[in-house]
């Protein structure tokens, strides 16, 4: 018999219940690991725990292969190409299994740039470099190996996926923006009806912005240093003090596709990484923007959305097909904004020597890209679906003849300046005519007909419409579309 009391009374939060983080396989905690999994995995393989830990071992075991190519040290050998392959092969082999048993490594050592010089030590036997063994991590201190390792990680996350993403929206963007060029839409300063426009043009602004933001990504600088425990080469030249290491470590860090930084502390100063994330937070900001703009016109029945089969649009109201992606994309912009500024500001200090404030600051290098990744899927996912209402625009122009005024006071002033009478204060007698009122053709005309312009100048405004006053936008649109 069930006990109605106890039925009857509603659930507290002291009640046994199942451990969700216990089950098995696990439940992510945030969204990227979890719900938004599939639209950032591709940066799993720059910038997660695991990748971090396999560009460590690129970079060790390039770190040995360099030093016995330039012969830094008496009696190292020539490595033939069998073992430069096998070395290699450390890094391109190194999966779910060396994962676990590099985290084996570091239980024991509790140090994870010291269980990486382990790892690859484990390997050097069979490709008969076991004598060679203390040349891995050889006059290294952890950040001599981590910098470059964040460096080669946010540089292909940023080139292979980040960059990849905004081009994809971009090409979305530029293509409404050349299927919008001659659609003549209203513009709205302030929010209040101002000189008409092309809906093309106005996306194109976007387009040549957002540009702009990827060229100067494009051409980041990502910089490195591997120069020892202070940055002086002090146990490099103790131990090899005939051998050129500032140039000996510029060709490495050069060899590794980076910039040299020949003046460190015991880190890497990571200003690199500040000028990036202040650069991807603007291409955020400037996508923010139009997420708005984008959210306004479908508000405003500028633009359809295209259904999609089976999607629902709200619980209980059927009719509803709601600008989420939009909607989706400013979030996680904030939050990929949150993040970035909060590297930005972090990362460029450093108590003396060293501190580990950025250690634990650039583990979430991963976050801050996904979202702005993971909004990136959503703005372009919802260009897609956007359908433009020319039939909505075309109305709302056509009921704000008044815009004209600005037209009719400009030829007002070039007619008096060339010699026509009687044009005196021609903004005033518009103003009078237009400000807080709505005016139609028929008055405009009226108006413009009673001003003794020259027959062409008259011609010319009676002719004019809103729809027809948009100056050179459509071929602007084009333009800057990049079409």
């Amino acid at each position: 018999m069930t006990d109605s009391s106890s039925a009857s009374t509603p659930l507290s939060s002291d009640q046994p219940r199942v451990h969700l983080a216990e089950a098995e396989p696990a439940i992510a905690l945030g969204p990227l690991d979890g719900r938004y999994r599939s639209a950032v995995a591709p940066l799993i393989d720059h910038l997660s725990e695991a990748a971090l830990n396999r560009n460590r071992v690129h970079v060790e075991v390039e770190w040995f292969i360099h030093l016995c190519r330039e012969r830094a040290l008496e009696g190292l050998p020539e490595l033939t190409d069998e073992q430069i392959a096998g070395l290699r092969a450390i890094v391109t082999g190194f999966g779910a299994e060396e994962v676990a048993e590099l985290g084996t490594i570091e239980a024991e050592t509790v140090h994870d740039v010291k269980a990486v010089e382990y790892f690859i030590a484990r390997r050097l036997e069979p490709l008969g470099l076991g004598e060679l063994t203390p040349l891995v991590h050889f006059a290294c201190t952890s950040e001599d190996i981590n910098n470059l390792s964040y460096a080669v990680g946010i540089r292909d996350a940023v080139e292979q996926v980040w960059l990849p993403a905004a081009r994809t929206t971009l090409e979305q963007l530029a293509a409404l923006a050349e299927r919008a060029a001659e659609v003549p839409m209203l513009s709205r300063t302030h929010g209040q009806p101002a000189t008409p426009t092309t809906l093309g043009k106005e996306i194109a602004v976007f387009v040549h912005r957002l540009s702009r933001q990827i060229r100067r990504i494009e051409a980041q600088e990502y910089l490195g240093k591997i120069n020892g425990a202070t940055g002086t080469y002090a146990a490099h030249r103790t131990a090899a003090p005939g051998v050129d290491w500032p140039e000996v470590s510029r060709r490495f860090v050069e060899t590794l596709g980076l910039t040299f930084n020949p003046l460190t502390t015991q880190i890497e100063s990571h200003d690199f990484q500040a000028e990036l994330y202040a650069d991807v937070a603007r291409f955020n900001r400037i996508l923010h923007g139009l997420c708005v703009d984008i959210w306004s016109y479908i508000s405003i029945g500028f633009f359809r959305q295209i259904p999609v089969a089976g999607a629902t649009g709200s619980s209980t109201m059927p009719h509803k097909v709601n600008p989420i992606r939009f909607e989706n994309a400013e979030a996680n912009l904030e939050v990929s904004n949150a993040l970035l500024d909060a590297l930005g500001s972090t990362l460029v200090e450093s108590r003396w020597q060293r501190d580990l404030t950025d250690s634990s600051g650039q583990r979430n290098i991963g976050t801050g890209l996904g979202h702005s990744v993971l909004a990136l899927t959503n703005v372009t996912k919802g260009l897609k679906q956007l359908d433009v209402a020319e039939e909505s625009i075309a109305a709302d122009l056509d009921a704000n003849w008044e815009v004209l005024g600005e037209a009719i006071q400009t030829v007002m002033r070039a007619e008096a300046i060339a010699g026509t009478e009687g044009l005196d204060n021609p903004y005033e007698q518009l103003k009078e005519l237009t400000r807080g009122r709505r005016v139609d053709a028929e008055k405009l005309q009226e108006f413009v007909a009673s001003l003794g312009l020259s027959a062409e100048a008259a011609e010319r405004l009676k002719n004019l419409t809103p729809a027809d006053y948009t100056g050179l936008a459509a071929e602007l649109a084009r333009e800057f579309s990049g079409r």
